[in-house]
């Protein structure tokens, strides 16, 4: 990467925020009424998740948690509930955690100090600039992935950006290049050039306001920049996931499935799942320990029904194991655990009805069982 001149970072906003004006995303939900709150949503929401699948969750969310308050006040299950499918919940956790810390610390109120912002649960420095700079216009450089892509181009910036020294020299761009005045225009248009223009693959240069002097399309080498992170084969892991189906007596809604809230670190915290075993003999364990009279012996595993779902991380091949029973079981009795309807979307928790957070994985496999595709 070469040295920035004096003049490039002048050219460069300039260049962007003409484009912006003509060509700029402006009609969004959260750019609408804007506050710190409304944008704070959105950007955890479009972190690893693009806006298209973004819009329907977060319009959805606004409408029952119009205030940090209101989210501060929600139950976490409620919360989850919302977020099932839009994966990464753990951003749905530490959402509603900051939301509790500013509704406690701060009545109510988002907090407008940059390290008051950062301090909070699931906001790193890219999202408490973005933030404070869309919805107060506080001048803040931002560095999400579209930002990253279209610097890295930019400059030619040589390595993977996941590298701290890496990743130092693209903040120092970005300082340098974010003007002063319409700092909430100029990230906006970041964002908007990296989603649009400067995409992964086939980038549409020809359509590019810094095309003319951007330094990997003189060296023909757009798809090169950023550098991929090095490849590392993903472990597969492998389990028996358990859907123990049983009559709903009580209230006649026709059959159940058992879940459970799964702990609130981990894949899929405070999630409800199916329990889940690595082994046959762990399975045969739990049926004693239920008290179920059966045998893995007698089970009829489907093959069919096996199928992987791939985390960041590592592959997870999933084998689900349906078992019927005539009656629950009386073992099962945690205040965590519950039977869930494959009739409507009720769920009897301590004589509540509640709508709970599920995994896609959870959701997959109910509707496989609603379909009676098993």
């Amino acid at each position: 990467m070469s040295a920035v001149n004096k003049q490039l970072p002048t050219w460069f906003s300039d260049s962007v925020l003409t484009w912006y004006d003509n060509n700029g995303r402006k009609h969004l939900p959260w750019q609408q009424d804007v506050t710190p709150y409304k944008v704070w949503v959105s950007e955890i929401m479009l972190q690893q998740t693009q806006v298209t699948t973004v819009i329907p969750y977060f319009e959805r969310f606004m409408s029952l948690f119009p205030t940090v308050t209101d989210l501060a006040n929600a139950k976490q299950d409620d919360v989850l509930h919302l977020w099932t499918g839009l994966g990464y919940y753990a951003r749905a956790r530490n959402l509603h955690k900051a939301a509790q810390i500013i509704a406690t610390e701060y009545k109510g109120q988002f907090p407008t100090e940059f390290e008051q912002v950062i301090a909070l649960p699931g906001i790193g420095r890219s999202t408490a600039g973005a933030v404070l700079s869309l919805s107060l216009g506080q001048h803040h450089p931002i560095l999400d992935g579209n930002v990253k892509r279209v610097l890295t181009r930019f400059m030619a910036v040589e390595g993977w950006p996941g590298v701290k020294t890496v990743e130092n020299q693209l903040w120092q761009i970005a300082e340098q290049f974010s003007p002063v005045k319409r700092i909430d225009n100029f990230n906006q248009v970041m964002m908007d050039l990296g989603a649009i223009v400067c995409t992964r693959s086939k980038p549409k240069c020809e359509q590019c306001p810094v095309s003319s002097k951007c330094q990997a399309l003189a060296l023909e080498r757009t798809t090169d920049f950023p550098y991929s992170k090095p490849k590392k084969d993903k472990p597969i892991k492998f389990v028996y996931m358990l859907l123990l189906v049983a009559p709903d007596n009580v209230n006649k809604t026709g059959k159940q499935v058992y879940m459970y809230q799964r702990p609130q670190t981990g894949i899929w915290g405070g999630l409800y799942s199916y329990p889940e075993f690595e082994e046959l003999s762990q399975l045969e364990q739990y049926f004693q320990q239920q008290s179920l009279a059966m045998s893995v012996d007698e089970l009829d595993f489907n093959e069919d029904l096996l199928f992987r779902h791939t985390f960041s991380h590592y592959h997870l091949d999933i084998q689900p194991v349906v078992v019927s029973v005539a009656t629950k079981p009386n073992v099962i009795n945690d205040s965590n655990d519950i039977w869930y309807s494959l009739a409507n979307e009720d769920v009897e928790i301590e004589q509540e009805t509640s709508k709970i957070g599920k995994s896609a994985v959870t959701e997959k496999l109910l509707n496989v069982l609603k379909a009676g595709a098993y």
